[in-house]
C-alpha cells in the first residue's frame, strides 16, 4: 500500500489546541477519510520548529484528488485555518516529502 507523506507549518501558541481538534475529529470526516482508502495516519509536531509532519497510508494515491472538493473537507479546513498556515482556499499550505527509507 502506498505511503504519503507532507509537513505542514502550525501557527505558535496553538499545540494544544490543534491536538483537541483531532482528539475530537469529526465523524463524518473519520468515514471520509476511511471511504477514501486512508489509514495509519498520523500527525507528528516538532516543537522547535512547530512544522507538522503527517503521513498516511493509501489505497490509491489518486483518491486524495478528490478530497479538496469535497464539503466536509472544506468545513474542515475552514475550521483548521486560525491556527494553522492556509492556501486562499483553506487548505494547508502543505509540501509533499519524498519517502529515503523505509523499514518493514
Amino acid at each position: 500500500m502506498p505511503r504519503v507523506a507532507s509537513k505542514m507549518k502550525l501557527f505558535k501558541g496553538f499545540e494544544e489546541e490543534y491536538k483537541k481538534r483531532h482528539d475530537e475529529l469529526w465523524p463524518e470526516l473519520h468515514a471520509l477519510l476511511k471511504e477514501n482508502g486512508i489509514s495509519n495516519y498520523s500527525i507528528f509536531l516538532d516543537h522547535d520548529t512547530n512544522y507538522l509532519f503527517a503521513q498516511m497510508d493509501i489505497e490509491d494515491p489518486k483518491a486524495l484528488e478528490n478530497l479538496p472538493d469535497h464539503p466536509v473537507m472544506k468545513r474542515w479546513w475552514a475550521y483548521m485555518k486560525d491556527i494553522m498556515e492556509t492556501n486562499e482556499d483553506n487548505s494547508p499550505v502543505s509540501f509533499p516529502l519524498k519517502e529515503v527509507f523505509f523499514l518493514a
